[in-house]
């Protein structure tokens, strides 16, 4: 092997390739980065076992080869020389980094023990912007359980309708979602990704340069590539929760707020509810008063009308201040609506220029 590369590019990639290694004991090749020169390109390729990623990178290769190197050594190394053009040679079974006067000297591992990311098949796949993709699966992934206990809520649903990509989240406490159209796909079809997976991906997609990429599902994996780069995920064998059941058909009330506005009422209501973090909203439409409550032993309390156009019935209903918060960031729209179900029942937050975006959460029993 032996390579020449720009080190902004090369690092670039092995720090993406990085998150994506593995930590058993069992099989510790999957720590390492394998770096595969061939012919014009030189690919890195690194696993976890569930999920995987290959990345290629433009080089002058004067040798093909292949070494599988520890991730961390390989990042550190690479960001310590100076220069910009970086030499990787492969001697006998280790690797040698050389930049402007340094050469650093790093050992291998067998790179034939490392278990190879799948090749998309001859199965079709969907063509869907990358921003699409990442607006879909940012605007819900906060709403899934960080436990895999019930791998249902550990995941995120994805379902492709109409040419219409819908992704879904809950924790069973509040729920997004989140309709993305143009996808170039006419059948159905649905898959559950593992959380963890998901902000991985998120994280890909935020650097990746594609403007339009492909997905492909292969037996149990989904496979998102684009010109330079793979990431591979399992997927989930549950059954997602039929969530449209518990969308209320009804309301009894509704404020509709500036966003701004509720973000600022919400923020004070953090420093009043103390620890339980639980804020009280208020609503008499006849007298046109929409008001949120918080207090604690600790700091005292709070009670601020908030501008808003009510109507419906009288309501007093208590939420958790996090579960409200967690998805203003998404809704792109300078006002929202608050439609509430009634005590006990679940309130619906929409942008009023957002139509794509749905929120559900629960009340508290207070």
């Amino acid at each position: 092997m032996q390579v020449q590369a720009n080190k902004t590019k090369l690092l670039n990639a092995v720090t993406l390739a990085e998150r994506l290694i593995g930590k058993k004991e069992s099989l510790p090749v999957l720590s390492c980065i394998v770096l595969e020169a061939n012919g014009k390109v030189l690919r890195l390729q690194s696993t976890n076992l569930e999920a995987g990623i290959e990345i290629s990178v433009p080089a002058s290769i004067e040798k093909d080869g292949v070494r599988a190197v520890p991730a961390g050594v390989l990042r550190e190394t690479i960001r310590a020389v100076s220069g910009e053009s970086i030499s990787l040679i492969g001697t006998e079974d280790n690797l040698s980094i050389e930049s402007r006067g340094s050469k650093n000297l790093l050992k291998c591992f067998p790179y034939e023990e490392f278990p190879g990311l799948p090749k998309v098949g001859k199965k079709s796949g969907f063509a869907l912007s990358r921003e699409r993709l990442l607006s879909a699966l940012s605007a819900v992934l906060y709403a899934a359980s960080p436990s895999m206990i019930r791998p249902e809520l550990g995941s995120v649903y994805l379902t492709i309708e109409d040419g219409t990509l819908t992704s879904v989240a809950t924790d069973s406490f509040r729920l997004a979602e989140k309709n993305v159209k143009g996808v170039d796909k006419k059948e159905e079809g649905e898959i559950l990704l593992p959380l963890r997976h998901v902000q991985e991906l998120v994280y890909v997609l935020e650097r990746m340069e594609d403007e339009e990429i492909t997905l492909y599902t292969e037996d149990t994996q989904l496979i998102v590539m684009g010109r330079e780069l793979q990431f591979v995920s399992r997927v989930v064998d549950a059954q997602f929760p039929a969530y449209k059941e518990i969308i209320p058909r009804s309301f009894i009330a509704e404020a509709t707020v500036l966003k701004a506005d509720f973000v600022e009422v919400l923020r004070k209501s953090r420093v009043f509810s103390g620890g339980e973090q639980q804020v009280g909203f208020h609503l008499y439409p006849k007298r046109k008063i929409f008001s949120a409550t918080a207090r604690s032993a600790e700091v005292g309390e709070m009670s601020d009308t908030v501008d808003a156009a009510v109507s419906g019935d009288d309501i007093d209903i208590n939420f958790h201040i996090g579960y409200l918060a967690d998805c203003l960031s998404t809704i792109q729209s300078d006002s929202i609506t608050l439609a509430f179900a009634g005590p006990g029942k679940p309130l619906v937050i929409r942008g009023v220029s957002d139509a794509s975006f749905m929120y559900l959460v629960m009340p508290l029993n207070r």
